[in-house]
């Protein structure tokens, strides 16, 4: 009898033991926190940690809180290389990114060989703002997940609602930065043409970032004469262009994808009124109610890409649920599974992950530039006003050719 108390002892200290020394899930953010793409970047942490503080308030996950490590990128995909491999070594589960397609590939192909290396110690990817069409294409593997919308999902919402509106006009302008990104906007206004019932009278693919002086292809847009100009340029890029077609005069429509980036709409001032963006997230869209929540807990509003990327933090929650690995070693692939079961119910409607190509089917808002919104921009009487919700279903496109998805043995 004493044996068997002993032994009974024992299994209780071993069981007590692991209780306290359960396995942590560890998030890592490989994000541009220095560098031009700092503000942006900073705003894909912020959505995160306030995802991970939902979870933690929840009671964690694993019998522990989910630990969060910032990783600096500094905007460059060598640096994002380097950070993974130190956020492995930490031991990271999951990993978030968002600021740049090109540091997304460069993750994504990280994540893909270290994966092959490592059955076992897999990584998952979370991507929140890399929105180049490979990524869910040529290179789509099973544990990257993208949870924002693509350029003909945003491009096809803007035609469907501009033309709604009777604002798109028959001839339409593309000009946008020649890497992935700008080739897939082009591509999917060129695509969208014949639903539209407008012609492209010109395209211009430009060097990205470097440009000083947009008056040059103002003059080239003037002379096209369209009614629309579609444009996914972001940062100064999309400032600099839109502060020369109001220098010139131009009477134009602009129908972009980033206008609502922090400091664009002070900075354009007049001219941005009356412009369009088609989005992941606008607060105007919603009853409010997460806009006072994210407030409450941040200090500010959601603004740009912080209300997307917290959904994206709800879905994980969501799938968490899902799975229980009694505080032992934490199964990647088991949160990935349950994380591609996974519909969460945004305030704009449920966003879902297609099972061939990890790419989220969720709804995409069409706003434009109006006086005096309910939320305003910038600290301006300037902000974005809903005009069209469409719906995720309506929204997305068929799984590219070039995917080729390898799933793990289940």
């Amino acid at each position: 009898m004493r044996r068997i108390a002993i032994i009974a002892a024992m299994s209780a200290a071993a069981l007590n033991t692991t209780a306290l020394h359960a396995e942590p899930l560890k998030v890592g953010i490989i994000e541009s926190l220095s560098g031009a793409q700092t503000s942006t970047g900073r705003l894909y942490a912020n959505a995160v940690k306030y995802g991970v503080e939902r979870i933690n308030e929840a009671g964690g996950f694993n019998g522990e809180p989910v630990s969060v490590t910032e990783y600096d990128n500094a905007g460059g995909a060598p640096d994002a290389a380097d950070k993974f491999r130190k956020a492995v070594g930490d031991g990271v589960d999951i990993i978030f990114q968002g600021a740049s397609s090109a540091i997304a590939g460069q993750l994504t192909e990280d994540v893909r060989k270290h994966n092959i290396r490592n059955p076992g110690k897999e990584v998952i990817f979370i991507n929140l703002g890399g929105d180049a069409m490979e990524l869910t294409g040529q290179k789509c593997q099973f544990y990257h997940f993208r949870y924002t919308a693509t350029a003909p999902m945003r491009v096809n919402a803007m035609v469907s609602a501009m033309k709604e509106a009777g604002e798109l006009g028959t001839k339409v302008y593309s000009i946008n930065q020649n890497y992935s990104w700008g080739q897939d906007m082009q591509a999917a206004v060129a695509a969208a043409a014949e639903a539209g019932g407008y012609k492209v009278v010109d395209e211009v693919l430009h060097d990205v970032n470097k440009i000083q002086d947009f008056a040059p292809f103002v003059a080239r847009i003037k002379s096209a004469a369209p009614d629309t100009v579609f444009t996914g340029n972001w940062s100064n890029d999309l400032l600099l262009l839109m502060k020369a077609v109001g220098d010139a005069g131009l009477d134009v429509t602009f129908a972009t994808a980033f206008l609502d980036q922090p400091g664009n709409i002070a900075n354009a001032g007049k001219t941005a009124l009356g412009h369009y963006i088609a989005n992941n997230y606008d607060n105007a869209a919603t009853d409010g109610k997460f806009a006072e929540t994210y407030k409450k807990a941040t200090g500010h509003y959601p603004i740009f890409v912080e209300g997307h990327s917290a959904f994206a933090l709800g879905a994980l929650q969501q799938a968490l649920g899902k799975v229980n690995f009694g505080g032992g070693d934490i199964n990647v692939t088991k949160i990935a599974l349950a994380l591609e079961n996974t519909t969460y119910e945004t305030p704009l409607g449920p966003i879902s992950v297609r099972k061939e190509d990890h790419q989220t089917i969720r709804p995409v808002v069409v706003s434009k530039v109006v006086k005096n919104p309910k939320y305003p921009a910038d600290e301006t009487d300037m902000g974005f006003e809903t005009v069209k919700i469409i719906a995720g279903d309506k929204a997305i496109y068929p799984v590219q050719d070039s995917c080729r998805m390898e799933r793990p043995k289940e």
